[in-house]
Order: C-alpha cells, then sequence, then structure tokens
C-alpha cells in the first residue's frame, strides 16, 4: 500500500515508518517538524518507497494515498502548551484535513488519540466506554479536548460519509528517539539520574501511571489498522501500572546513579491514575504488550546516554 503518516519524524511515527518500510509498504512522511526531527528518518532517505513533505495538517494536502496513519501533533505538557491554539488547531483542522484525504481517496485513516481523553479519571482501570473527567479550561484542555473533537469528528465522517477509521486510544509510550528534552517522567527521570541530578518527582509520588514500550505501541497500530472492522476507540498500551516512586527507583538503580528524589507540586489536572483496559484489545486483535519494564528501560536508557 501506499501509506501517508502524518507526524512521521516524531518518536512514535518515525519507529511505525520503520516498520512500515520493513512491511515493503510505500511510505510518505508529512511533518512540519515542530518536534519531530529528520534524524529520526535518515536512515530511510535514499530508499525508493520512502518520501518525506515538510507540512502543517492544518493546512489541506493534496497526494494519493491508500492508508492514512494520523499520528500529528506534540503529545507532551511542555511541548503541546507551548503553542496551545496551534495544538487545538492541529487535532481539530487537521483531523478535518485528513478525513476530507481519507474520504476523496476512499482510504483507511487511523487517528492517534491519546489516554488523555480521560482526563483525570474517577475510574480505574479506565475502559473504552467511560467518557472521561477533563478540565475544558485547564492547560491541558488544548491537547485533551482536542484529541477528544479529533474522535468525534472520526465518529461523524464515518456515520456520515462512510470513511473507514480506526481510533487508538494510546496510553504513556516509551522509548528510544524520545528527546533529551521531551519533559515526559520516563526522559525527565533517565536524564536527571544520568546526570547525578535531583530526581523530581511530582505530588507525593503515588500517583500510577502505565508505561508501554514503543515497539509494543507499533505492534498494536499496525493490528488495528488492518484489521476489519472496529470502527471505534481501541486502547492501547500496558496494564501493568508503576507508582512514580517505583519507576523513580527503578531508574536510579539501572543507571547505578547517586541522584536523590526531591518533590515538587503536582501541576494542574495532572492525571492521578492512568491505566488501561485493554480486554477490547485483546479480544478483537489478540494483541497485548510483551516488552517488560526494566528491559524497555534499559533500551531507552541506553538511547540517551548517547544523547546527553
Amino acid at each position: 500500500m501506499k501509506i501517508l503518516v502524518t507526524g512521521g519524524a516524531g518518536f512514535l511515527g518515525s519507529h511505525l515508518v520503520d516498520r512500515l518500510i520493513d512491511a515493503k509498504h510505500e511510505v510518505l512522511v508529512a511533518d512540519n517538524l515542530y518536534t519531530g526531527t529528520k534524524s529520526n528518518l535518515s536512515h530511510h532517505f535514499g530508499n525508493i518507497n520512502f518520501e518525506f513533505l515538510r507540512h502543517d495538517i492544518t493546512s489541506p494536502l493534496f497526494v494519493e494515498v491508500e492508508g492514512i496513519f494520523n499520528l500529528a501533533c506534540p503529545a507532551s505538557p511542555i511541548h503541546y502548551q507551548r503553542d496551545p491554539v496551534q495544538t487545538l488547531k492541529t487535532s481539530v483542522h487537521g483531523a478535518i484535513n485528513m478525513l476530507g484525504l481519507a474520504k476523496r481517496t476512499k482510504s483507511r485513516i487511523l487517528q492517534s488519540s491519546t489516554s488523555e481523553v480521560y482526563g483525570d479519571p474517577e475510574e480505574s482501570p479506565q475502559r473504552e466506554e467511560y467518557w472521561g473527567n477533563v478540565n475544558p479550561l485547564g492547560i491541558r484542555a488544548c491537547y485533551d479536548e482536542g484529541k477528544r473533537a479529533a474522535e468525534t469528528l472520526f465518529s461523524d465522517y464515518h456515520r456520515q460519509y462512510g470513511v473507514d477509521i480506526k481510533i487508538a486510544r494510546i496510553f504513556n509510550t516509551y522509548g528510544p528517539r524520545m528527546s533529551v528534552g521531551d519533559g515526559r517522567v520516563v526522559t525527565n527521570f533517565i536524564v536527571q539520574a544520568l546526570r547525578g541530578e535531583d530526581i523530581t518527582v511530582f505530588g507525593d509520588g503515588s500517583q500510577t501511571i502505565s508505561f508501554c514500550f514503543v515497539d509494543d505501541l507499533v505492534d498494536g497500530l499496525i493490528s488495528l489498522f488492518f484489521s476489519e472492522g472496529h470502527n471505534y476507540p481501541i486502547n492501547l498500551g500496558n496494564p501493568a501500572p508503576t507508582s512514580m516512586l517505583e519507576l523513580a527507583q527503578e531508574i536510579i538503580d539501572l543507571t547505578n546513579s547517586n541522584s536523590k528524589i526531591v518533590f515538587n507540586q503536582l501541576p494542574p489536572d495532572d492525571p492521578k491514575k492512568r491505566e488501561p483496559d485493554i480486554s477490547k484489545a485483546e479480544r478483537v486483535l489478540n494483541w497485548k504488550p510483551k516488552v517488560s519494564r526494566e528491559t524497555g528501560l534499559q533500551k531507552t536508557i541506553d538511547y540517551l546516554t548517547n544523547k546527553i
């Protein structure tokens, strides 16, 4: 197939591109390089099945493709809060433009949604049927509500126009190619540990998050995209939660660091529990994560060691 990957120069997108190229698909990457980098894709330069286009999906894109993975949007708070209006435009205008492209070309399209649609959840683990607890006026709303609106658009394009949609609700993912200044907890802890700095834990450290290694997550995205039917949101993530204190100590141990753990105030609307119910993915996709946290963290540490 000829497949468009928006946001394909980013952390997750570039790993997806690798897998699609390995499977002999023809891949077009569209990315404005706001958070992505060409170096994540440099090993594909010169490949006849790979093409890169610098493009912002808030503007329409006129290309001929057979499938679309819509991954374009900054995903870490430090990046999406830098320009919240543009973040919201990327989710909403970008969804409209990519859905229009899918409608015209009769392409299947996958939306990379997020566990953030659940906000600071009042139930755990989070099921796809849970409507969430999102502050629509908070500093995270540009991302949370943007992704929620995108899911609405995808669902309505499916109902009204028959567009073949997939919606992946992606829970916290980590691995090589995350940037040093990413701002998410795994990279923060690893970089601080490698530098021997204090590891900053927000709140009292009791909040729990489930972390999925990028290889497992890409397996899930590809399984969902190439499945038949299932035009509804499906959680993709690791259902094994860990507290922030446990994660910090694991990283200190794996890096043999002398870092000390210190505590900062929890940011507004930060979720206290983030744990996916993946029973639907297990049932309809026969998918579940395989990489242990220790293995995934060690691979991420090895990568970041060469970046700082």
